[in-house]
């Protein structure tokens, strides 16, 4: 796998696909419908952020049913893993982060019951 850094720091560079990398880092697979809960941003425009991440090869996804899930992609370059590691580790303790990891805790009926109606 081969991402040219420049991609990676430009698609960091995007508040909301941040957001969505560091919920994928700190909680592992999640469904579109934890994302757009957690950062309470409709779902075209969280999709859409979610397309850019997958087409760089920076997310996978999967199909469940009708729910899509993400999750970071585990044959990341080393130093693409570092990366996003670093930068999830020093914005952990800083907003939107911090609300965002809360609204994920507090969703109510999330996926493994029946996900996001």
């Amino acid at each position: 796998m081969n991402i040219p850094p420049d991609s990676l720091f430009k698609l960091l560079a995007d508040t909301t696909r941040l957001r969505c990398l560091f919920l994928m880092q700190t909680e592992g697979e999640l469904c579109v419908c934890e994302l757009t809960h957690a950062l309470g941003l409709s779902q075209p425009k969280v999709s859409r952020h979610l397309a850019s991440l997958r087409e760089a090869g920076i997310v996978l996804d999967r199909r469940e049913g009708l729910w899509i899930y993400y999750r970071l992609h585990p044959q990341l370059p080393v130093w693409a893993q570092l990366v996003i590691e670093a930068t999830v580790k020093g914005v952990r303790e800083q907003q939107p982060y911090i609300s965002d990891h809360i609204m994920l805790a507090e969703m109510p009926s999330r996926p493994g019951a029946a996900c996001c109606a």
